[in-house]
């Protein structure tokens, strides 16, 4: 199973949604990929509610984004998080790194407040 990544641009905010595995066969694609679509600043939303797996080299992508938006002035959140995605990212200390809500129209009005 492939990575499908679909955007748009909601109230100014962009919205990344993320369909499919990310694990170490679409990692480097999907890295490249989210590089290329989020602004240098302003808000994103990653949803990852399509995401049915994901691997350590999913969570690195993540990692890169987190630290992508400390560089610059991009204020990100993630949506959509399964349950295994969830416990995973709770476990590893990675969910301390995001503002996690709980739809995208909750993301879109916490980072446009």
């Amino acid at each position: 199973m492939s990575m499908e990544l679909r955007h748009q641009i909601r109230n100014g905010v962009t919205v990344v949604t993320l369909d499919g595995r990310l694990d170490s066969e679409t990692a480097p694609r999907v890295q490249q990929d989210l590089r290329a679509l989020l602004p240098g600043e302003g808000q994103v939303v990653l949803d990852l509610s399509g995401t049915v797996y994901m691997s350590s080299a999913g969570l690195r992508v993540l990692l890169l984004i987190y630290r992508h938006a400390q560089s610059g002035s991009l204020r990100l959140a993630l949506t959509g998080l399964t349950p295994d995605v969830r416990a995973i990212m709770d476990a590893t200390g990675f969910l301390g790194f995001f503002t996690v809500v709980e739809s995208v129209d909750e993301g879109v009005e916490a980072l446009t407040v």
